[in-house]
């Protein structure tokens, strides 16, 4: 089984998620670890923030605003009548659920459930989307087995522990869509993995299931041999060492955070970056 993580831009339009829906399809079995839709999240930490700050009114707009965003999506996205009044209804509950913040009190906490929401959102909707075009998949919902510490650290007893009973129980089903990000503490509230956000989290998800390769999809088909948005005509590297990978991400490369591929590295298990513009392209493995 493989592990396939996709960003908020390649799930951020119509066509970017028609475009996945087709890239998942191929091949055996594996996870989706999806992003919220681009853009979606830095609209939460404003609500958010209008929510500390108590300007309820500017948070309630922000939370419609964005509400018609996703109406505008789904009215394109779907031709099924009774799919697209699921994907309302789950519009509705979740939005209901942000502006439900503006009529109480706010703390941290909730601003981690207000953050929560985004990928929450995209991998239903993806799921969704998936069951209009007849291909069998389940939602595998990162709330029921993701979990941090009391230090903070993944608990990976417990994530393999509860990932692979939950696979257990869906047998026949070759393609699982969950999320990246966010997690539960160790006191059972929502919160998120904060450093290398969903990278992290598919590499998490893939040292949990022995994963046989985790691939990171961005636009971007591998490292280049040096910074294209400085340097022209580069090229992706074919092949890169664990420690390679990591002090080039350190060092600026944006297509990997540092800390996302030490799970992966500790179990051995190879990563590769991909690239949803030019999926036939090798990129680069690490």
């Amino acid at each position: 089984m493989k592990v396939l993580k996709f960003g908020g831009t390649s799930v951020g339009s119509v066509q970017r998620i028609k475009e996945v829906a087709e890239l998942v399809q191929q091949g055996g079995s594996k996870i989706v670890v999806l992003s919220a839709m681009s853009g979606t999240t830095n609209s939460l930490v404003e609500i958010a923030n209008y929510l500390f700050e108590k300007k309820n009114d500017l948070a309630a707009d922000l939370v419609e605003g964005l509400r018609a965003k996703y109406h505008k999506t789904i009215n394109e996205l779907y031709k099924q009548d009774e799919i697209l009044e699921r994907a309302k209804e789950l519009i509705r509950s979740h939005f209901d659920y942000l502006l439900a913040f503006t009529q109480d009190s706010f703390t941290i906490h909730e601003e981690k459930a207000v953050l929560a929401q985004g990928e929450l959102l995209s991998t239903a909707l993806f799921q969704l989307y998936l069951e209009e075009l007849n291909v069998k998949s389940a939602l595998l919902p990162a709330l029921k087995f993701m979990r941090i510490d009391k230090d903070l650290e993944p608990d990976y007893f417990y994530i393999k522990e509860n990932l692979n009973r939950l696979l257990e129980e869906q047998k026949g089903i070759d393609i699982f869509i969950s999320q990246g990000f966010i997690c539960r503490n160790v006191y059972g509230e929502i919160d998120n993995l904060k450093r290398g956000g969903s990278d992290y989290s598919a590499s998490l998800i893939g040292v949990a299931i022995k994963a046989e390769e985790v691939q990171i999809w961005t636009d971007i088909d591998g490292m280049h041999n040096n910074d294209p948005r400085i340097v022209d005509q580069t090229s992706p590297i074919q092949q890169l060492s664990f420690d390679e990978a990591a002090e080039l991400a350190y060092f600026g490369a944006k297509i990997l955070h540092p800390s996302s591929i030490l799970p992966a590295k500790k179990a051995n298990i190879p990563v590769r970056l991909k690239s949803t513009i030019s999926p036939k392209a090798e990129g680069t493995l690490i």
